[in-house]
C-alpha cells in the first residue's frame, strides 16, 4: 500500500502532557464508538518535505488522542487523465482511503502563493460520486500549509475551497507555518513553539468535530437534488425533516 510509516509514533517530546486531555472528545455523544479514521494528505515530494513532516506530526498527536491515522504517498500518483479512466493503482487506493476516512488533514507547502500541483492533484483524483459512493462528502476536514518564508494563509484559504466544494465540513481552525525550515531539528521532528501548539489545537478540534458528525453524516448530506435524481422520494414516515414539520402543522 502507499502509505507511510511514521516513525516514533508514540515519541511526542514537544507536548506538555500537563495541558493535554487524551481524549479531546470527552463528553460528546459517541454511537458509532470506535476510533476516528483519518486520512492525511501532503504537498511535496522533496526528501525533507515539510508539508510531510507537518502531517506525520499530525498523525503521531491523532494517535495520541486514539485516532487511527494513514498517511497517502503521492510519489507515483500520475496526473489527472494522464491514464485511461484514471486506471491506475495509486489513485484506486486514494480513492478508497478517502472512503474509508471520516476525517481528513490536507497540508501543502504554498507555491507562487497557491497550494502545490502535488496536492492539487491528489484532491482532482476524488471525484464527488464514485460508482454511487461520495468519497468526500461529509467527512471533517483540517488544513495546513507551510512557508519557505514569512506566514502567509493563501494555501489554506484554497483549500477552504476546495474543502466546500468536496462537500466537507472544513473545521474552524486551521495551521499556518512559516519559516518552516526553522521548525524542525535534524531528525525532522518539530521543535517546541506557538505554531506546535496550534497544530496541536488543530488536531484536538479535528478530533471534536469528527466524533460529533460522523454518526450524521449522511442526515446531514440528504440533498434534494440527489434524491431526485436517484427517484426517491421523501418518507414522511421515516424522515425527520418531515416529522417535524408536520408536527408543527398539528400544533405538537
Amino acid at each position: 500500500m502507499r502509505l507511510l510509516t511514521v516513525k516514533n509514533i508514540d515519541h511526542l517530546p514537544a507536548l506538555d502532557r500537563a495541558y493535554i486531555n487524551r481524549n479531546p472528545a470527552e463528553g460528546l455523544p459517541d454511537p458509532l464508538g470506535h476510533p476516528p479514521r483519518i486520512l492525511l494528505l501532503y504537498g511535496s515530494l522533496r526528501d525533507r518535505s515539510y508539508s510531510r513532516l507537518v502531517v506525520e506530526e499530525c498523525a503521531r498527536i491523532l494517535n495520541y488522542f486514539g485516532a487511527e491515522t494513514r498517511i497517502f504517498n503521492p510519489s507515483d500518483l500520475p496526473l489527472p487523465d494522464q491514464v485511461e479512466n484514471d486506471d491506475h493503482p495509486a489513485v484506486h487506493e486514494l480513492r478508497e482511503l478517502s472512503i474509508w476516512s471520516e476525517g481528513q488533514v490536507w497540508c501543502s507547502p504554498e507555491r507562487h502563493g497557491q497550494i502545490s500541483g502535488i496536492m492539487k492533484t491528489q484532491i482532482d483524483h476524488l471525484p464527488l460520486s464514485v460508482g454511487g459512493i461520495r468519497p468526500t462528502q461529509g467527512r471533517t476536514l483540517a488544513v495546513m500549509q507551510v512557508s519557505g518564508g514569512s506566514q502567509s494563509f493563501n494555501a489554506v484559504n484554497s483549500m477552504r475551497i476546495l474543502g466546500r466544494w468536496m462537500r466537507m465540513v472544513t473545521i474552524p481552525n486551521q495551521s499556518s507555518v512559516p519559516k518552516a525550515f526553522e521548525k524542525f531539528d535534524e531528525d525532522g521532528r518539530m521543535e517546541a513553539s506557538s505554531f506546535y501548539d496550534r497544530i496541536v489545537d488543530v488536531m484536538e478540534e479535528l478530533v471534536r468535530f469528527t466524533i460529533l458528525t460522523r454518526p450524521h453524516s449522511t442526515f446531514l448530506t440528504n440533498r434534494y437534488s440527489e434524491r431526485k435524481a436517484a427517484q426517491t422520494p421523501i418518507n414522511v414516515e421515516t424522515d425527520l425533516s418531515a416529522i417535524a414539520i408536520n408536527a408543527n402543522k398539528n400544533g405538537k
